[in-house]
């Protein structure tokens, strides 16, 4: 199972790792020309929303069917990604994650089964006509089945975490925030269920702890320095610019790709996630209104008078709990680094298969 575990992760980061520049510049993007960033400019500010609905999952989706299939693979499976993206408001990546894949493997036993059958002469418009009929196929049922389905977990995450504020059990409300923001639902569950919570708490009590709950930029930041120390390759270089897009851009969706290659980190964020709230409760900590963007600027923005030690305690025992924990996790369950892009693209390109147990095996 550890084995299993480990090549599933190593799968993933095949999907992610490659990708991981594109991300970057996504962040540096959003951090910079929001209206809220840095240098805001309206007119590059409209690169943020297609970039992270369509070309980011794309990306993702075309990496995972080049893993399966080569460059064949990766032109079906983004094409499947595509009807994901249109049959969900929420970015994509899962349907990404799922799609690339499955078109490569798809489109690569449709090859097999036509290769001594094809007509002399007529094999590049079968080519051309087998893979343009199956992306067809897979974008239409990824549009039904994939988008209704996130929908649905973005539904049932978002009435758990509802759940839990109602019930007053703030800390454990993190086991439900952080996966639903690594799926890059966090905008739903903050915006949509904590935020007016919070404005009405606030109202009343001139703060609100669940401000607090989806914005703290301590859980990420601690993961971020966990792979800086503990990781390797292409996500240790890469992670030292992520933590200044994380924590001074407030752009936390820089963080989500590193749990996505390695899924178990996710324990890293709820360690940190549940022991900071925990904080919060018992310092009766509360912000002002939403930091926006999830910066520790933005923080200390709306940190009301005298509340400055239970805000900033919180980040930084996220910070720490998230950072051991990480660095455990990844001297323990290591998962597959690549020094380069080149190294990640020709590990995709040889992986040939996904046997029954659900991960890539190498040719090699």
């Amino acid at each position: 199972m550890q084995e299993r575990m480990q090549r599933f992760g190593s799968f993933l980061a095949a999907m992610v790792i490659p990708n991981l520049g594109a991300f970057l510049a996504w962040g540096l993007i959003t951090a910079l020309f929001i209206p809220v960033g840095w240098i805001p400019n309206e007119n590059f500010a409209k690169l943020v929303g297609p970039m992270i609905t369509y070309l980011l999952p794309i990306l993702i989706g075309f990496a995972g069917g080049r893993m399966v299939y080569d460059t064949r693979g990766g032109v079906v499976g983004a094409a499947a990604t595509m009807g994901a993206v249109v049959g969900a408001d929420v970015p994509m990546f899962i349907g990404g994650m799922v799609m690339g894949p499955l078109g490569g493997f798809l489109i690569k036993k449709i090859d097999e089964m036509l290769e001594d059958k094809m007509p002399s002469g007529f094999e590049m418009l079968i080519n051309i006509f087998s893979a343009g009929i199956l992306a067809t196929i897979l974008t239409l049922l990824a549009q039904v089945i994939i988008g209704p389905v996130v929908q649905g977990i973005t539904t049932a995450m978002g009435a758990g975490v509802q759940f839990l504020v109602d019930s007053r059990l703030l800390p454990i409300a993190d086991l439900f925030i952080e996966p639903a923001k690594v799926l890059f639902l966090n905008n739903a569950i903050n915006h949509g269920i904590l935020g007016p919570l919070g404005v009405t708490e606030a109202k009343e009590t001139g703060r609100s702890i669940l401000f607090l709950l989806e914005t703290n930029p301590g859980p990420g930041l601690g993961l971020l320095l966990a792979y800086w120390f503990a990781g390797k390759g292409m996500a240790k270089q890469t992670a030292p610019g992520a933590i200044i897009i994380h924590f001074f851009g407030g752009i936390h969706e820089i963080y989500f790709p590193f749990v996505l290659a390695h899924p178990i980190m996710i324990v890293a964020l709820w360690a940190g996630g549940i022991l900071a709230d925990l904080w919060f409760v018992i310092m009766n900590a509360g912000l002002v209104a939403t930091p926006a963007p999830g910066s520790i600027f933005a923080y200390l923005a709306v940190t009301p008078p005298g509340q400055h030690v239970a805000v900033l305690g919180g980040v930084l025992i996220a910070a720490v709990a998230s950072f051991l924990t990480g660095s455990f996790i990844l001297k323990l369950y290591p998962v597959k680094e690549f020094d380069s892009e080149e190294e990640a693209s020709e590990w995709s390109g040889e992986a040939e298969s996904i046997p029954s147990g659900g991960v890539a095996t190498p040719a090699n």
